[in-house]
This record gives C-alpha cells, structure tokens and sequence, in this order.
C-alpha cells in the first residue's frame, strides 16, 4: 500500500520558534495580516505583542482593545480630542482609568498626554510596576500649577522609575530640580533621563544641571538643553561638565545641545562658523571630562559657541572611552590638524560608527580625508555649516568609506549645492540608503555641462594619502596611488561621472528647500532613478512675505511620481511664514501658497502623509486652508494623514472623499499650542463628528 506523505508548511514549527519569528515582526499592518491567518496566529501574535499605540475617542470606551493583555509599552498621547485634558474629556475619568488597567495589566511602559497633573493622578495609580514614562505636553503649562506639581504626582506613584523622558513637555526648568531632590530614592534609581525639550528658551543653567546630577548619579543615559550663551547669567561652561563627569560617572549616552539648536532653523551659507563669543569650555575641562566619563558609548556636544583647538582634548576622548561610537560636536573648531600623513585629533576615535560635525571654521577637504582613514567603520556621517569643504573632499571621503557607509546628510555647506552632493556621494550610489541634502540649485547648469565629475587628485591629496604622482615613490605608495586611481576609474564607467545609473538601495530621502524654490530640477541634478525610494521627507523653510509670485501653479511633488516604490512623505511648511489672513496687496496669502505646495500630490500614490501647514506667527496659527484641504483629498491613496495644525470642520469633510483614509487626526504638536480653539476651528465636538463620518465608511480592506 503507497505511504502517504504530506506537505509541511511553517504553522508545523514548534510554538516556542513561532513565538520568537512573530516577536521579530514590527510592522503593525503586517501583525494585523499575520493575526487574521487563523486562532493560533492570533493568539501567538496577542502573546507576543509588547508595545501598543491607542487611537480613537477616549468616549468610546467599548472600543478599548482587551486582547493585547501581554502589551508592555503603552502610548495614550494620540487619543482624540488631541491635546485635551484626559481627565476632562470623559465623564467618568476613573472609569476609563480601570478599563485601561483591565486591558493591559502588564504595562510597564506609558507615555501620555499629560495637559495638567489631573490626567497623571487618574492613570499612575493603575500601573504600580511602572518604570519608564514619557511625558507629552505641548501646550503651555497651567499657570496656577504649584512649582514641580506634575514631577511630584509623577514621583508619588511610580516608585519603581528608571527612565524618564520630558523631551516633549512643556514645563519650566526650576520645575524638575526641587521634585529630584525631594525624592531622592527615585532620582537615584533613574538610569535615563532626557530633558531635551524643545519649548526651552535658554534651558537648563549651570546651578540646575549640578542639582540633577548631583541627585540622579547612577544614570547611564543623559540628555539636556542648555545655555552656553556667557552672556546669559548662569550659562554651561566648565563647571557643570565637571560635575556631570563627577556625579555621573556610569554615563554611556551625554547629549549637551544648545537650546538655539533645538530650535532647528537652517544656518546661512555665507556664515564663517565662527560666533562673535567663545563658550565657556576649556581644553582642559574637556580632558578631565573625558577621562572620568570612560564608559561612554555616544556623545553630543552641540555648544552653538566656539571651542577652539579641541583637537588634543579629542585624541584623549580616543584613547579614554574606547566603546565610544556615536560623536556629535557642534562649534568645534581645530577637530583634526590634517598635516602629513600622521593621524591626530577627531581622526584618531576609530571606533566611531556615526559622525556628525557641525559649524567647524577650519575644517577642510584634508581634514575630511584624515577622518576617512581614521575612522573607517563610519556607517553614518553628517556635515553641516562647513563652508571650506567642497564636493571633491566629500567624494574622497564617500570613496574611502565605501565598504561601511550607508547614511550620509550634507547641508548648509557653502560650496555643496545640491548637484555637488549628489556628485559627492556618486561612489556609494549603489550601496546608500539615507540621504539628505539641501535643494540649491545654483550650480545646476554649471554641472550639466562639466566634464566626469572625477576629483582631481593633485600632489598634496596624494602625498597625505601616503602616495604620490611621482615616478621615484616606493612599492607600498605606489599602490596606494594606484588603488586610489582603481576607484575613480569605477565612477566614470558610463561616462558620466556616475558609479552606476541607479539609486538602487536608496529608502529614504530628506530634502531642505527654500520657500518659492521648485522641486522639479531633482531629476535632472542627478536623482533620477530610485526604484526602492519608500520615505521622503521636504522641509520648506523661509519668509513667504515680500517674495513675488511664483512663474508656476506648482510646487513640483508630481515629479516625485517617478518614485515607484515612494509610500510615505512628510511634507514639513511649518517655517514657511507669511499671512494667514488678508496679505497686503500684490502679495499672496497663505492659502495661496499652501495651493502651490501641494498641487501636483494627487499623482502620487501615498499611504502615509504628514503635513505641517505654514504659519503666522504674529497671530501664532498653523491652520489647514481650502485650497489645502481639496487638494489633500485627491490624494485617493491615502490611509494615514496626520494634519500638524489646525482646520476648519466643514474642511475637514472633503477629506471623507478618499475611500480608503482610515486615521486622520490634527496635532498642534508645536510651541505654543494655542490653549483655545477659535470658534470656526475644530473643537471637541466637530472632531467627535468627523470621526464618526470617518469610521462609518467601508473600508474594502
């Protein structure tokens, strides 16, 4: 009699090895797909589900999901109405409160929207295991809030916190350090504590900074803003990188970022990188810092003031922290010497894994080229405000670090435009897959017309390689010279300039461009093709005001349609200022121009947009126009919008014509939130009525 023999598919594995392959799916849609397959998938998919982010109106609490009971991590700052008050949005606020708990009873992970301390006392008594929390707050704080209320209700119930993340949060920096010394069990148990708060205008002083360290000394990972402005009383100088470096002596993670560089906005070209003040940061302090910090793994230095002649502090940085590998430092001039062929300074840190370098005055192609060598296992490196680099020592360097980078972000550099970028990168075109670089198109013709874009490899770029142009060099110069030579010869295969004629591992793509600047000659600057290009993100960024009109109705996103695989954009206008109301005359208002940057989107085929409207800033609106609003809905792709301001409801409504938008929600997730809706704005109730309409449609899928 024959044997039967029958297939054996992956549901025939061991649920422990399923378990382990479904915990590795981070997806959300591909977990949903995965949990639809039959019960058994549904529940390993529910059993391996760690993290949830909750979306809806917090009034409907027979929408409340009771199957994610093994979820850890929980996001409620995304619940509708946005950015109201939890504890006021509902009836019974404790009702929602022990549903929330009934649901997920292993959270040991939250981040909400805490708008006042009400919200914190209602949901930190529900997760008594509690050790991590985010806080979000984007509107102003409560003014009759005693000083440290919110920290206080936060210390008061989580008694098990390790990790505490303000990075979103308004509050006032003389709030936190009284609350981390009047609970000075849990300051000592914090391991991570990151106060990088954007809404900061001068940030954490120096007295501040020496309280929090001085009360948090087992942290591992820490993040402030501060001031190191010397004209400012208080400002970060020595003293508080030594205390720092003396209370906090387990640190693997310090970011030190200057409040005005979290304030985000581009540099001029035309800068020397040079500030009229130095910081108040020493070589020596810096020595002494560095020696005492020697577990540190990542650092940033983003000082906005000059430090100069940091070389000699950087090669102790080398040689005290050897697991360091992510380095950012802003304002630092004298980082390599670049004399000769010997290493020195920045190029010495040969672990690193990521660099970013910012505002360095002197650094140059040869400074470029020393890094290269010294640090070889660079994956990711960024470059801004560098005004003597040129797109030749770039290319040296993308050359040289072949074999590892991957992530590479050019900008404000005055002598890259966005073709020399583009050129620069031509010897990992093939091997790329972040990109960012700055829309400036001046040197555009220039580049049409030059010959291969092969960088001229004169005697002094040889001769500090270790090779030379030179018959009587030895065996061992020679080929370096040769090798050198191979790998330009690789970049002109086509005649062009190019490595290759595509784009081919490129996923994401950000993009800087000035307001009444166009989109369309990208293309022809060299990126063409990007078969595999899914994320694409534009920051519009300048004063509308004054600026004629442009010659044409569009901005330029139908271009974009030539990128198969683009899914998701971030469409950022939110420092493009000019006049939500009535413009003077012969100028354009806001709607106007909200109408020139997006027409053109409906020929691409989005999942996923976030759009950040233009702003007013004399009347503080970000506000959704009509012209917007009509063009967004022709976007019939569209699964998730997510709208970074304001909008009128019966605007709102055009977007009910996209069959299948499944998540819209507005976010004033700016500083200031406005603390009232306008009475033609979207408030409670008109967002309550929108997303009624929304979840009444059939979805096909």
């Amino acid at each position: 009699m024959a044997r039967r023999y029958y297939a054996t598919d992956i549901g025939d594995l061991p649920d422990a090895i399923l378990s382990n392959i479904f915990s590795l799916v981070t997806d959300t849609r591909a977990r949903n797909a995965l949990s639809l397959v039959c019960r058994k998938y549904l529940a390993l998919e529910r059993a391996t589900r760690v993290s949830l982010t909750l979306r809806g109106n917090v009034r409907n609490l027979y929408w409340i999901p009771t199957g994610f009971r093994r979820v850890e991590h929980l996001d409620l700052s995304l619940l509708s109405p946005w950015g109201h008050d939890l504890a006021s949005s509902v009836s019974d606020p404790f009702l929602l409160a022990h549903r929330l708990r009934v649901a997920f009873p292993s959270v040991t992970s939250l981040t909400v929207y805490a708008r006042s301390p009400a919200t914190l006392q209602v949901l930190l008594p529900q997760w008594p295991r509690l050790c991590r929390v985010k806080l979000v707050r984007w509107h102003q704080r409560p003014a009759q809030s005693p000083l440290g209320a919110d920290f206080e209700m936060l210390f008061e119930h989580c008694r098990s916190l390790s990790v505490l993340d303000l990075s979103s949060f308004y509050y006032y920096t003389e709030d936190l350090p009284p609350a981390l010394q009047g609970y000075p069990s849990i300051a000592s148990s914090l391991t991570r504590l990151d106060l990088l708060t954007t809404s900061f205008s001068e940030g954490f002083k120096t007295e501040e900074i020496r309280v929090i360290a001085g009360a948090c000394g087992n942290l591992r990972e820490l993040l402030v803003a501060c001031t190191f402005d010397p004209r400012y009383f208080g400002f970060v100088g020595d003293q508080a990188l030594l205390d720092i470096a003396a209370n906090c002596p387990k640190l693997t993670l310090l970011h030190l970022v200057d409040t005005s560089s979290l304030a985000n906005p581009r540099g001029d070209p035309e800068d020397d990188g040079l500030t009229s003040e130095d910081a108040g940061i020493t070589r020596a302090a810096l020595v002494e810092v560095f020696s005492k910090l020697s577990l540190l793994e990542e650092l940033v230095l983003d000082v906005c003031r000059n430090v100069r002649e940091s070389g000699f502090a950087l090669e102790v940085l080398s040689s005290k922290c050897k697991n360091l590998r992510v380095l950012k430092l802003g304002q630092f001039h004298g980082v390599v010497m670049a004399i000769e062929s010997q290493l020195d300074g920045l190029a010495l840190c040969q672990g690193l894994t990521s660099l970013s370098i910012k505002n360095a005055a002197d650094l140059t192609d040869m400074g470029l080229i020393e890094i290269a060598r010294g640090c070889s296992k660079l994956r990711k490196f960024e470059i801004q405000g560098c005004k003597n680099v040129t797109w030749q020592g770039m290319r040296l360097l993308t050359s040289l670090l072949r074999p590892t980078l991957l992530d590479v972000r050019i900008s404000c550099c005055k002598k890259i435009d966005a073709a020399a970028s583009l050129r620069a990168v031509e010897p990992i075109r093939d091997r790329i897959q972040r990109l960012h670089i700055d829309c400036v198109w001046d040197g555009l013709e220039e580049c049409e017309v030059a010959e291969p874009s092969v960088p001229s490899q004169n005697n002094e770029v040889m001769h500090f390689l270790g090779g030379s142009t030179y018959c009587e060099d030895t065996g061992r110069n020679k080929r370096c010279k040769y090798a050198l030579d191979s790998q330009y010869s690789n970049a002109v295969i086509n005649g062009n300039g190019f490595l290759c004629n595509s784009w081919e591992r490129l996923q994401y793509l950000s993009l800087w461009i000035g307001v009444g600047d166009l989109l369309t000659p990208l293309p022809m600057a060299g990126l063409g093709d990007c078969p595999n290009l899914e994320e694409i993100h534009i920051k519009v960024e300048g004063d509308c005001r004054g600026k004629p009109k442009p010659a044409v109705h569009a901005f330029g996103l139908s271009m974009l349609s030539r990128y198969p695989a683009l899914s998701k954009m971030q469409l950022d206008c939110g420092d493009a200022i000019g006049y939500v109301l009535t413009a003077p005359s012969g100028q354009m208002d806001l709607s106007l121009w909200e109408r020139f940057f997006l027409n053109g989107i409906r020929d691409l085929s989005l999942n996923k947009l976030d759009y950040w409207p233009p702003q007013d800033r004399d009347v503080n609106q970000r506000s959704l126009s009509l012209p917007a609003a009509g063009l967004l809905a022709e976007c019939l792709t569209l699964r998730k919008l997510f709208i970074h301001g304001t909008a009128h409801e019966h605007f709102m409504n055009f977007l009910l014509r996209i069959p299948n938008l499944r998540d819209v929600q507005l976010r004033e997730d700016y500083y200031p939130a406005p603390e009232n809706d306008m009475s033609t704005e979207m408030r409670v109730d008109s967002c309550s009525r929108f997303e009624d309409a929304l979840s009444r449609q059939y979805i096909p899928d």
